[in-house]
């Protein structure tokens, strides 16, 4: 006898709907992320920086200076003193006109529209600028008054961000008796009172204990992650822009670097060598280049190579110059490596008045 039952004919047509459904719903989901990844990349950066130039008398800070920040981005100003971060930081906070170029910040020129700007920005100064004298609610309240809140909406606002920075339970306490960390927790709670897009903030772990510093970057991320607030912040310190998304490297009043940590590492072509001289490091550098045909660079009593294999071309080096090398050190790229192979010359360098850096110092390159 034949079955001739309707629902193996059913079970067979759900089955091909589902695969078919399946396969469209993958197919879906996957168009979604493609587009929420390009959306997310051509989405209009929430800081603007063209073509920077600021002057102090007969210095240049500034020299021609242009970045994107992204939203939801954490980034990098990097520099030692004297390399124009701080004076870039003063401009995006309003705080200072340039000589020419702009910085847009959330669309509107920092100094053309510099009110409208301050009311999407929260700024975080290097120097602390909250009263001791006064409880951690005092100063968030104070700031509120500033930015035009009041009454039960600014007491809800006041109890949300001491929660978030953690300190609700020292909220009755006068901001004297706290750490150092805590009262920098204070200052982040008063950048961020008023909900700003943007976030700056001006070498922030300055005076800070490790772990404290630790803290505080971990809560940057979160207001990154959870809060999707983009935040710019300067640095001199290594193992701190290796935390940012992307960096922008500055040399007296230039932009040397732009890119993320690992991709900037990535440039410099293999193992990076360091070799002491026991003489003149100069001569032992004309020698390496003239034996090896390799690119040296002298960093004071130090000659300093790039190369793959590092721990090959070594035996190689102390074999042919006997004598001549005190010291090797061989290691994998790092930010700093990043620094010297574009400018030629150490972090931590001689350097004019910080924020008037002239930009015609002579570079010493071998």
């Amino acid at each position: 006898m034949v079955n001739l039952s309707p629902f193996p004919i059913l079970r067979a047509v759900v089955v091909n709907c589902y695969v078919v459904l399946g396969f469209s719903l993958v197919t879906k989901t996957a168009a979604l992320a493609e587009d929420e990844g390009a959306d997310h990349a051509s989405a209009a950066p929430v800081i603007s920086v063209q073509n920077l130039v600021h002057r102090y008398e007969n210095r240049i800070a500034l020299n021609g200076v242009s970045f994107d920040v992204r939203p939801a981005e954490l980034f990098g100003l990097l520099g030692p003193n004297g390399s124009g971060k701080t004076t870039l930081f003063r401009i995006l906070s309003t705080l200072m006109i340039p000589t020419g170029g702009h910085a847009l910040v959330m669309g509107h020129d920092a100094a053309q529209a510099s009110s409208t700007v301050r009311r999407e920005i929260g700024v975080v100064f290097q120097a602390q600028s909250v009263d001791p004298k006064l409880t951690a609610s005092e100063n968030l309240w104070h700031q509120g008054h500033l930015y035009g809140l009041k009454g039960s909406a600014l007491k809800r606002r006041v109890d949300e961000i001491l929660s978030r920075v953690g300190l609700s339970d020292r909220a009755k306490e006068r901001v004297e008796t706290f750490s150092g960390g805590m009262q920098r927790r204070i200052e982040l709670a008063k950048g961020l009172l008023h909900h700003p897009g943007v976030l700056l903030l001006d070498e922030p772990t300055t005076g800070l204990d490790p772990g404290a510093r630790r803290d505080l970057w971990q809560y940057l991320s979160i207001l990154r992650d959870e809060e999707h607030v983009s935040v710019l912040v300067t640095t001199h310190l290594m193992e701190e822009a290796e935390r940012c998304d992307r960096l922008a490297i500055m040399n007296e009043g230039n932009l040397v670097a732009l890119g993320t940590p690992a991709e900037l590492k990535s440039e410099i072509g293999g193992d990076v060598i360091l070799l002491d001289a026991a003489g003149d490091a100069d001569s032992l550098a004309q020698h390496i280049r003239n034996r090896f045909h390799v690119a040296t660079t002298v960093l004071g009593n130090q000659v300093r190579i790039e190369q793959e294999g590092g721990h090959r071309f070594v035996p190689d080096v102390v074999e042919a110059f006997p004598g001549e090398i005190q010291a090797i050190s061989v290691s994998k790229p790092a930010l700093e490596d990043v620094f010297i192979h574009r400018t030629g010359h150490k972090f931590w360098s001689e350097n004019p008045d910080p924020d008037s850096p002239a930009i015609d110092k002579k570079k010493k390159r071998r």
